[in-house]
């Protein structure tokens, strides 16, 4: 994937009227209709005008992992940062949660997994291993 910036100022100053008419498209999306179908149109906007900008799918699946490599990443310090901050609860459904500033963990006892979330965005449900496994036993100590 290749992210030159002269690139992409060249694609812009080729195709202004394009761009600008994307953006308009939008705003009128988003003004007009009230769904989760406004999503699904300005994500097929931004899509088409990627790959009409030489990216494919793929560069573009790639950048979406890459970002969620980098939330995992951000929480998994998060973690080993605020384990002290952390407050632990067993709650009445027979789960438990941890909250921090910055991060939320919910689980089954002897399940193995948790969900987490990081500054309120769910970032799916992780094995209870290494570094998430340690958080949980240093926020359950610290509440007892």
């Amino acid at each position: 994937m290749n992210f030159d910036t002269d690139a992409w100022l060249q694609f812009a100053q080729d195709n202004w009227i394009i761009i600008v008419v994307a953006i308009v498209a939008i705003f009128i999306i988003m003004k007009v209709v009230k769904t989760v179908m406004k999503w699904i149109l300005v994500a097929a906007i931004v899509i088409g005008i990627a790959t009409y900008g030489g990216y494919s799918i793929e560069d573009i699946k790639d950048v979406g992992s890459k970002v969620t490599e980098e939330a995992k990443d951000q929480a998994i310090k998060a973690m080993a940062g605020e384990a002290g901050d952390a407050t632990y609860v067993d709650n009445a459904d027979g789960t438990y949660s941890i909250t921090t500033t910055n991060l939320e963990l919910v689980g089954v006892p002897n399940s193995g997994e948790v969900t987490v979330k990081l500054r309120g965005i769910s970032l799916g449900t992780w094995k209870l291993e290494g570094a998430v496994r340690e958080f949980v036993v240093k926020a359950r100590a610290a509440a007892k």
